[in-house]
């Protein structure tokens, strides 16, 4: 799908880093989207030539200094040169202070929040997990914008009415538990108001719930959402960090992630991840 999108380029803010450019070298090679990279130059240099890579193949821009570089990168994005920023080897706040200035940033007015994508070797279908790395803990109104920001993110690929899964660890309402009635509160929101629309959105779920028909039919739930999440809408930061590292490192899913809300989409991956994990959130960032 990304490789049928036109006129796409990520600029990359601090760009020497192996994975990173193997990552930017496969975009241009499958057509995905062309790369500006944004950084040492010696140093990127170095990487290609130890890694075998044609910089030949990228727009070079040496800044060594990596604020620089982020806010350079952020420069290309908002005068319209590059249609998504990445970061390279840099630490997230740096890039997303330079993102978020608010004079020369790519604030839109709306809140951000982080989309990962997965491909579980057990799940029947891609799933998004969401927010994992941005707000770590939201409240109701940034809650309703989580899943917007994600809802209106799958529309664009495809997914005309994703089904939204509002975790807590269990799928009743608990006194004991508050986010348990937060959950029941937006799923009555949604359900007699305009807020959320485009999609089915259900909860509390516990996770075995959400993901699994079998469990759902064990504990008499009955849900078109149960069992066939399309979206993971986690309760804070804390269960969403937990939640990506499970899926990504125990159970070795294919997955990425993208900022989006911004004017443009922001692909925040952690210097950890693959370089595949790095192409994916490059592919998904053209598509949203």
């Amino acid at each position: 799908m990304a490789r049928k999108r036109e006129n796409t380029t990520v600029a990359v803010a601090a760009a020497a880093s192996g994975y990173v450019m193997k990552a930017a070298a496969e975009a241009v090679r499958l057509g995905i989207a062309k790369m500006i990279l944004v950084g040492d130059a010696a140093r990127m240099q170095e990487i290609a030539t130890a890694d075998g890579l044609d910089l030949a193949v990228f727009e070079i821009v040496d800044e060594p200094d990596n604020y620089a570089a982020c806010r350079k990168a952020v420069s290309l994005v908002v005068e319209g040169k590059a249609t998504a920023l990445m970061k390279g080897d840099v630490d997230t706040s740096s890039i997303m202070r330079a993102a978020l200035d608010r004079e020369n940033g790519m604030r839109d007015g709306k809140k951000l929040s982080h989309i990962a994508a997965f491909e579980p070797p057990h799940y029947h279908k891609l799933l998004f997990v969401s927010d994992c790395a941005i707000n770590i803990a939201p409240d109701n109104d940034t809650k309703i914008e989580i899943i917007e920001n994600c809802v209106n993110a799958l529309h664009h690929i495809g997914i005309d009415v994703p089904k939204v899964a509002l975790l807590a660890a269990k799928e009743v309402v608990d006194e004991k538990m508050p986010i348990t009635a937060t959950w029941a509160g937006l799923v009555t929101l949604h359900n007699s108001s305009d807020r959320m629309n485009g999609c089915i959105v259900d909860g509390p779920f516990a996770l075995d719930n959400a993901v699994s028909k079998e469990a759902c039919e064990i504990k008499g739930i009955n849900s078109p959402v149960g069992g066939d999440a399309d979206i993971l809408i986690v309760p804070d930061i804390e269960a969403g960090n937990i939640l990506y590292k499970s899926l990504s490192f125990l159970t070795k899913a294919k997955n990425g992630g993208v900022v989006v809300g911004a004017k443009r989409p922001i692909i925040l991956t952690s210097r950890a991840d693959t370089a595949e994990s790095k192409l994916i959130s490059i592919a998904l960032s053209v598509l949203f």
